[in-house]
């Protein structure tokens, strides 16, 4: 977000800095110079300088504080470094798709303000559902795991976003519904623990993981929604 900010101050401040006055050159170029401190993120505008475009015969400085409040006035809080976003897994089950839930449940990701980067249709198969659960494969219901997400279409998602991870297990709710609190999708959309309509990654490197299971590296989409502006400093 800092270099974003930088590269418009810099645009907008060479801008004002081209447009004709009575100060500089009317006929001519003008030349910013601004440099990020790292420590602080600040950027400053150093020097300004215009040369005649008719006989290149003098050159004219001008001090770093003219523009100063140019660098200043866009970057707004100099001191913010760019957000870290990360990815998670996310998977409507059967009955979420046969009841007619999957507007719902994205719609929920939506308005919190994630983005969507990946999402597709597939009905697994029993082999695939085993290695989805692999790490539930000792438990006594683990048949019956693999048996229910292979019995119908799934939707597979990849969603992007600060915390998603940890906040994307908050939006779903406990693993029983009874257990869920009003609000979340589990608590709001859903009765038993065998029908909980939904899955998402519980860390980090389940999320790798599951991402890379359920989806190839091309299937993954990069893109900037025009919204992240007002989500994200």
């Amino acid at each position: 977000m800092v270099r974003a900010r930088l590269a418009s101050a810099f645009a907008w401040a060479a801008r004002v800095a081209a447009a004709p006055r009575p100060a500089l050159a009317s006929e001519g170029r003008t030349i910013l110079a601004v440099s990020a401190c790292k420590g602080t993120g600040a950027a400053v505008a150093t020097a300004v300088r215009t040369s005649s475009g008719t006989n290149g015969g003098y050159s004219r400085w001008f001090p770093a504080a003219t523009f100063l409040p140019v660098a200043a006035f866009m970057i707004q809080d100099p001191t913010v470094e760019a957000v870290e976003l990360e990815r998670t897994f996310i998977a409507i089950k059967p009955d979420g798709v046969q009841r007619g839930l999957i507007s719902e449940i994205i719609g929920r990701f939506e308005r919190k303000g994630y983005k969507l980067v990946a999402i597709k249709l597939i009905v697994p198969t029993k082999e695939f559902a085993a290695q989805h659960y692999d790490d539930l494969s000792s438990r006594p219901f683990f048949n019956g795991l693999c048996d229910f997400l292979s019995s119908g279409p799934v939707v597979a998602m990849v969603w992007e976003g600060q915390g998603v991870i940890k906040y994307g297990r908050k939006l779903i709710g406990a693993t029983s519904p009874q257990a869920s609190e009003p609000g979340t999708i589990r608590g709001d959309l859903c009765v038993q623990v065998s029908r909980n309509i939904i899955h998402g990654s519980d860390g980090p490197e389940t999320a790798v993981n599951e991402i890379g299971l359920w989806f190839k590296p091309e299937e993954l989409v990069s893109y900037t929604k025009n919204d992240e502006k007002w989500l994200y400093e």
